[in-house]
């Protein structure tokens, strides 16, 4: 994806639902959440171990979530990936973002079937921080 696609992506978006969201601070899958909420975006964890995080309620799957999800926020392993594609797709997601170092062929196949944006292994929250994106 080109870089004004992707600031473009971003801008337009404004609902993020973060899959592996966790309630340890000290984790990327809980700063990354928290650096998105300062940036104005709305985060909605999905944690089937969690109530809360970030002040959020945290929801068990993606299907669970009652509006709309922009982007898809993966932070669980590559193995898990493709599954969470199929559930991104099923709710109607714009993207699926997978975090640094998270790869996975079928996971891009099911998210490019279904008509959503694809992104691998890059941070979200550094990718916002360096286009300087707020809501």
């Amino acid at each position: 994806m080109s870089e004004s696609a992707l600031r473009a992506l971003l801008e337009s978006s404004t609902t993020i639902a973060v899959v592996g969201a966790s309630t340890h601070e000290r984790k990327a899958a809980n700063r990354i959440p928290r650096w998105l909420m300062k940036a104005g975006f709305t985060v909605i964890p999905v944690n089937p171990s969690a109530d809360e995080i970030l002040g959020q309620k945290a929801y068990r799957t993606l299907a669970d979530i009652p509006v709309p999800v922009d982007i898809v926020d993966v932070f669980r392993p590559a193995e898990e990936a493709a599954g969470v594609a199929e559930q991104a797709a099923a709710i109607g997601a714009k993207t699926l973002w997978l975090q640094l170092e998270i790869r996975s062929a079928e996971a891009r196949a099911i998210a490019e079937a279904a008509g959503m944006n694809f992104i691998e292994d890059n941070c979200l929250g550094v990718t916002v921080n360096e286009f300087e994106i707020t809501k």
